[in-house]
């Protein structure tokens, strides 16, 4: 199952085997390579508690900082040692505190439990099954059916999402019979009593009262506080700039903060498409081509640009590799041309800022 998901975690591989739970994890090296390895123990009171963590925690120094005015003290500086104890002081409700993507499970050896969470917007996977009283779950559907339990059974409502609406289909479920996904914002609790699902946070709509000035503040805050809690790593970072409005304020705010720190140059990185200049139609939606707006950028910004070129064959090569990688049929050459613009974003970075 863990050998599915090498190019999720390509840099280490580690399992925890116990009677009756077993913990297998990949590992993308982002913070503290030391300290991070999983699945984490940690044993608090005569009782031990073990993790498997994908995604980034924005605000780790926030809550270790509570957790270190609770008496807790820490080997390194990574958010799986955070969640971990977190839950451990917190509980469940620790994920009503968290902010960041995430999906993690923690194994309480005393209770005999597992607790599963996934974040506020499901921006991190979370799949799961339960065949014969056993539950299996994984960051990816090719990693379940690895299992020998595990069997592949197209599921008529999924089937008919998927040709209706895909790559949209209703929360909590997938193309596959009795395959299915931890919904975004819930958590769940698998013990002898079986599986216990529950939502901890919801999205709210409430009337705009702020005048003009004050949602600026607001938003120019949110913005920038935003982005500013993605740049903690221990790898190259980058930034991806496509000239429009969403990747280019994303520029301007990491490369001033460069710049206001003293850092070096930031890297950004662009696709296009061999022969689209000449090709490219002016509309009243779009009057100049995605070029245009990145040299505009590059003007203000002087960022260390990489410009990516993809032809036509290699986007067609390249759908079925981008339909695996999701796990299901998805948006056709969007999603080749995404797969084969991080690949050549990977030769130079290991994280990459977008959107």
């Amino acid at each position: 199952m863990t050998k599915a998901l090498s190019k999720r975690g390509p840099d280490e591989e580690n399992f925890y085997i116990n009677e009756h739970i077993n913990l297998g994890h990949r590992r993308l090296i982002i913070l503290d390579p030391e300290n991070g390895h999983q699945p984490m123990s940690v044993t608090h009171n005569e009782n031990t508690y073990t993790i498997v963590y994908n995604g980034q925690l924005y605000n780790t120094n926030d809550i270790r900082k509570e957790l270190i005015e609770a008496g807790f003290d820490f080997k390194g500086y990574c958010d799986t040692e955070v969640i971990l104890k977190a839950f451990i002081y917190f509980g469940s409700d620790i994920v009503k505190r968290f902010n960041g993507i995430f999906s993690f499970a923690i194994w309480n050896e005393t209770k005999q439990e597992l607790f599963l969470a996934r974040d506020h917007f499901g921006i991190k996977p979370l799949y799961y099954t339960i065949v014969d009283d056993n539950l299996i779950f994984a960051s990816e559907v090719k990693a379940l059916i690895k299992h020998p339990l595990v069997e592949l059974k197209i599921d008529k409502q999924g089937i008919g999402e998927l040709l209706g609406i895909g790559p949209a289909h209703t929360p909590g479920t997938s193309v596959f019979k009795d395959i299915l996904e931890i919904k975004p914002a819930h958590f769940a609790i698998y013990n002898k009593s079986g599986l216990h699902i529950e939502e901890y946070w919801k999205l709210e709509s409430k009337p705009h009262t702020d005048d003009f000035e004050t949602t600026c503040k607001n938003v120019h805050y949110l913005l920038e506080d935003a982005i500013k809690r993605q740049l903690v790593t221990d790898v190259p970072l980058c930034a991806m700039l496509s000239g429009g409005l969403d990747s280019s304020i994303i520029t301007a705010y990491i490369s001033n903060y460069y710049k206001e720190n003293n850092l070096p140059k930031l890297d950004t990185y662009s696709v296009d498409y061999v022969d689209n200049d000449k090709n490219f139609v002016k509309s009243d939606f779009q009057p100049n081509s995605d070029n245009y707006y990145i040299d505009v950028m590059l003007k203000h910004f002087d960022t260390n640009h990489h410009r990516i070129v993809i032809d036509t064959p290699e986007l067609a090569n390249t759908l079925e590799d981008a339909m695996i990688a999701r796990d299901f049929p998805g948006m056709a050459d969007v999603d080749s041309s995404l797969l084969l613009f991080c690949k050549n974003i990977k030769q130079g970075a290991t994280v990459a800022v977008s959107r």
